[in-house]
């Protein structure tokens, strides 16, 4: 009987010990927030040439509508925002190699990122779209065959063009660029045919410009926008997420998005 009793009071020892260890683990494997809280800085990945999103203006300062979002985050947070220009084509990996805390840059959310990434809700919709020389007479994605293309190399672009096989086929070359603002300045010179970029960055690029651009109406695919962090980070994903719900509520994105837009196109909390 004693050995019985024995034999019980140890499987129920061995039982909380490993409750315990789990919930230590589970509380090891996210201390997301709590790190960033401790070192009191945030670090923001992104591509510094993305207007109106994240870009460097002629002052050399980082400036755009996801920075100003991420500055009024960090502010409310308690902690420093620092923005960390990368490369975009290797985007995760500076994420998961701890360099960046995360992703914030027009970055959309497509199920292959979101099997390695946790996302934020989505804060703005857009569509990948086709821009061309205004006076090129190019209307639709089919007068485009035969002709080439650019994009930036690693963005979602790439994605929404190897999705349209079809349009993808008909075309004559795909050129991958570092980045948008490059792949427009070889369009101005005719040493493209159109390139496949965001609609919210095309319009705003053209806006901006003054450049004679055109943006056809059949888009690739529509997509939305999100914060993308480390797969284990969800405590910091959902301190973020909540942040921009508050600053919806009160009406701050809306500022930040008239600012930027003319008008409030954030998708936050709608």
């Amino acid at each position: 009987m004693k050995k019985i009793t024995s034999i019980a009071v140890c499987l129920a020892l061995a039982a909380l010990a490993l409750v315990s260890c789990s919930k230590k683990e589970t509380t090891a494997a996210d201390n997301s927030l709590k790190a960033i809280m401790d070192k009191k800085t945030f670090v923001l990945g992104l591509d510094a040439s993305f207007p109106p999103m994240g870009f460097t203006d002629e002052n050399n300062e980082i400036v755009g509508y996801d920075v100003d979002l991420a500055k009024e985050v960090t502010k409310r947070m308690g902690v420093e925002l620092v923005c960390q220009p990368i490369d975009w084509n290797a985007k995760e990996q500076e994420l998961n190699t701890g360099k960046i805390d995360c992703i914030w840059n027009g970055f959309t959310i497509t199920p292959e990122r979101e099997a390695a990434l946790t996302f934020t809700k989505p804060y703005l919709k857009n569509a990948q779209v086709v821009v061309v020389r205004a006076d090129s007479g190019y209307k639709a994605l089919a007068d485009l065959s035969g002709k080439t293309i650019g994009l930036q190399a690693g963005s979602s672009a790439a994605d929404a063009l190897d999705a349209s096989a079809d349009f993808k086929a008909s075309l004559k070359n795909v050129v991958e660029y570092k980045d948008n603002l490059t792949a427009l300045m070889d369009l101005d010179v005719k040493g493209i045919d159109g390139v496949v970029m965001d609609l919210v960055v095309a319009n705003y690029s053209i806006a901006q410009s003054g450049k004679p651009f055109a943006v056809i109406e059949e888009s690739l695919a529509p997509e939305n926008y999100g914060v993308g962090f480390r797969k284990a980070d969800l405590a910091l994903a959902a301190k973020v997420e909540e942040t921009l719900e508050a600053m919806a509520a009160d009406g701050t994105i809306a500022t930040i998005s008239t600012k930027w837009f003319g008008s409030d196109i954030s998708i936050v909390g709608k």
